[in-house]
């Protein structure tokens, strides 16, 4: 340190070293924070706001703290006491427990606007891809998949998760998974969603043709015990049977039974490639003429030929929001979508499940279908733009490679081998798509309305999850996000990509107590180094945890400490505000 200088002095100064746009010149900070934090010293005034007393549980010690609402950080420490944020500034008093944060980023737990983990998180409760990454809230039950089972579906599904987990679930809708969730806790927050095509298939079936209005009236029914129960909003699959069959105006009653609780409408398009604009458009009528906030998911343009069409995308957006529809995205931070291999055909086609499809195929469009497989992998690029991710246990030799090298390597034609791995699963398989643009990419995540998410489950490179061959962004998403896009890129100040990961998506689903560090606030927690953040998971090897994040706290309870697992699970089931009794 010069002579003449002291530590209060060179905080003070560390906090006027700000750009054009008012942020914080990060690695100075950063570096300052770590000398002041080995003194023990921190700036008088730094006090932001306190509550309670006597010794906290927990204290994170001299980290550059970032609180989610988009202002800079500054160096503070954090106290957490009973899972709630209690003080947020100079904390003289020892912890119960403490953790040395000095040269970190300390920021609000991130939340997953759109994750896919839900049952997944009952046979790996560690949640390894998701905790490591800095996800402390999950926002599951999307694409218009949730938990809503007949008696049925709801013993099928318990008897196939008994043989293959050696315990079975027990519940059969969303008041029953938190539940279970409160008796056997995970290692991180559960919010959930209600799916339109889970209420379409319960009433109407999976038939394609339009609801009745008894039918309507049945799905609102169904939609508002969802809420009651805890769901954070509707969301739809409209690539997928039977969402696909749902006309816009079925949409758009259903929505209207979110109005006046300030939940979203969120949708997977019915198109992300040739008719990418008319989806963008359908889903902003949705909000406009139900008067609910909208959630484009995974905005995406896929194929070359249709990579122009994202700015126009946005712009529509824009329009929307500055007509006075509530509208925001999401999309993860990778180049290749992960989907069900028979999405390769029309939903059409795929009325009525596998067999049926099969049967189509052999008729009359069968022509038709194989036309329209061929021009969606010419869309994509190429046989090799496909990647099987799960496949049935007699193929399992697919897992991890591409068709056309598969194909190539068995001396048949790509097509019929998609098919007989199709027939293998019965028409469950998974697949990778290679079909987006990095710099268009990098405008959407970069766009104001735009959030960060994984659309991935929860996975760990061990256990019956570890066979698998996922999408890396299971792993990696917010490590990508805040490394390769916010670091290497530069496409957002760290702290707006902070505000985009914790408090754009709490406000969005009216999660009140997380997503800020605030007295108050739910006690979770992520410190991460930005300077060396980053994913290791890829299309190859996708079991690979990131680095760059030591801590991750939930409720209070260290889950991740100096980049290891302490196997804690301290993780809650979130409740909407219809449950909470809170509409907005």
């Amino acid at each position: 340190m010069p002579a003449g200088s002291s530590p209060v002095g060179s905080v003070e100064a560390a906090e006027r070293m700000t750009d054009a746009a008012g942020h914080t010149d990060r690695r100075t900070f950063l570096k300052q924070g770590a000398v002041l934090g080995g003194a023990g010293i921190l700036a008088p005034g730094l006090l932001l706001d306190r509550s309670g007393g006597g010794a906290p549980d927990l204290v994170i010690r001299g980290g550059f703290v970032i609180d989610g609402s988009g202002d800079p950080g500054r160096i503070a420490d954090l106290a957490i006491t009973a899972g709630r944020v209690t003080a947020i500034g100079r904390i003289p008093e020892s912890g119960v427990d403490e953790i040395d944060a000095r040269g970190l980023v300390v920021a609000p737990g991130f939340i997953d606007i759109h994750s896919h983990a839900d049952l997944n998180l009952l046979v790996e409760p560690r949640a390894e891809s998701r905790i490591r990454q800095g996800v402390t809230t999950e926002v599951t039950g999307q694409d218009g998949s949730s938990i809503l089972w007949t008696e049925g579906e709801a013993r099928d599904r318990d008897t196939r998760f008994r043989r293959d987990h050696g315990r079975g679930l027990g519940f059969r809708d969303l008041g029953g998974f938190f539940e279970h969730l409160e008796r056997n806790p995970v290692a991180v927050n559960v919010a959930s969603m209600v799916g339109h095509g889970t209420l379409r298939g319960w009433v109407v079936g999976y038939a394609d043709r339009p609801a009745t209005a008894d039918e309507l009236v049945a799905m609102r029914r169904l939609l508002r015990t969802q809420l009651e129960q805890g769901a954070v909003g509707l969301s739809a699959g409209l690539e997928y049977t039977p969402g696909a069959f749902a006309t816009t105006s079925e949409l758009i009653e259903l929505s209207r039974e979110l109005v006046g609780t300030g939940l979203p409408f969120a949708a997977h398009m019915r198109n992300e490639d040739d008719r990418l604009l008319m989806a963008v458009h359908e889903v902003l009528k949705v909000g406009r003429e139900a008067g609910v906030p909208v959630q484009i998911s995974h905005l995406k343009a896929q194929g070359r030929r249709n990579w122009w069409k994202a700015e126009l995308a946005l712009e529509a957006i824009d329009d929307a929001r500055a007509s006075g529809v509530d509208v925001h995205l999401d999309r993860y931070p990778y180049l290749a979508y992960a989907t069900g291999l028979s999405n390769l055909f029309p939903a059409w086609s795929r009325e009525g499940g596998h067999a049926a499809f099969r049967r189509r195929l052999g008729g009359e469009r069968g022509d038709e279908i194989r036309a329209a497989g061929r021009d969606k992998v010419a869309l994509l690029g190429g046989w090799n733009s496909v990647q099987i991710t799960s496949a049935a246990s007699s193929t399992a030799w697919a897992r991890g490679r591409r068709l056309g090298d598969l194909a190539s390597e068995r001396g048949v034609d790509p097509f019929d081998l998609t098919l007989a791995l199709l027939d293998a699963g019965n028409g469950t398989v998974g697949m990778i798509g290679f079909a987006m643009d990095e710099d268009v990419t990098g405008r959407i995540l970069a766009h104001p309305l735009a959030m960060p998410c994984s659309d991935g489950g929860a996975y760990a490179p061990y256990g019956p999850l570890g066979a698998s061959r996922p999408h890396p962004r299971v792993y990696g998403s917010f490590p990508r996000y805040f490394g390769h896009w916010v670091r290497d890129r530069g496409i957002l100040p760290i702290e707006e990509a902070v505000r985009r990961a914790t408090s754009l998506p709490a406000a969005k689903l009216g999660l009140d107590d997380r997503g800020r560090l605030a007295v108050g606030c739910a006690g979770d927690v992520v410190a991460f180094d930005p300077d060396t953040v980053a994913d290791t998971a890829n299309f190859e090897e996708p079991h690979g945890y990131p680095i760059g994040i030591p801590h991750v706290v939930v409720s209070g309870t260290p889950t991740i400490r100096d980049g290891e697992h302490t196997g804690a699970t301290a993780g809650r089931p979130v409740r909407g505000r219809v449950a909470r009794g809170r509409a907005g």
